[in-house]
């Protein structure tokens, strides 16, 4: 990988069967955001971390966030000062609904919710056609609201350790490829 990496999980911290935690300890160089909690999130908190995990960096980080991870980013990207100039880019993969029946009670009361405006970042969203936090038809919106590209994973779960995805060499692919030519338009990847 030719570029730092800054790992954004979503509730829980993304555990050590999670891609995440795999691309963290595969990738070196790579930090992860340190919140005050990742059990009872509070948005300022994660927005801090995002902040100044970005700041540690040696260089313009790609943000790799999965599901809260990606509200956080989105929050971040709104509020941080020239934040396009501070990251290289955001690989955002499923988002979660804050208004859907099973987004976390916990999350919610942290006031995270999902901003609809341009983030003002190179950044795409990667969804799956059968997350339970969110459909497909909601988070191509959702990229088209922030101005970002779209990727189909097709059926992928909530793309986290449940759906047995391991390493995710796939991910791990997309991530070059996106890193190497930008924002990537709606599609499912290649095979």
């Amino acid at each position: 990988m030719s570029h730092s990496l800054v790992i954004v999980p979503g509730i829980g911290g993304s555990g050590p069967d999670h891609w995440q935690s795999h691309w963290e300890a595969a990738l070196p160089g790579t930090l992860r955001i340190a919140p005050a909690s990742w059990d009872h999130p509070a948005l300022d908190d994660w927005v801090d971390a995002v902040d100044r995990a970005v700041t540690a960096s040696a260089a313009p980080p790609v943000l790799v966030a999965h599901s809260l991870g990606c509200l956080a980013v989105a929050h971040w990207a709104l509020r941080a000062d020239a934040a396009a100039a501070r990251i290289s880019s955001a690989f955002l993969v499923a988002p979660p609904d804050p208004a859907g029946p099973a987004f976390p009670g916990a999350a919610a009361s942290g006031g995270f919710t999902c901003p609809t405006r341009p983030l003002g970042i190179p950044a795409t969203v990667l969804a799956s056609s059968d997350d339970p936090y969110s459909d497909l038809p909601r988070n191509a919106a959702v990229a088209a609201s922030w101005g970002a590209g779209f990727v189909d994973l097709g059926p992928r779960g909530h793309v986290n350790a449940a759906g047995g995805l391991g390493e995710w060499p796939e991910g791990l692919q997309l991530l070059e490829d996106l890193a190497t030519s930008g924002p990537r338009a709606a599609g499912p990847p290649a095979a």
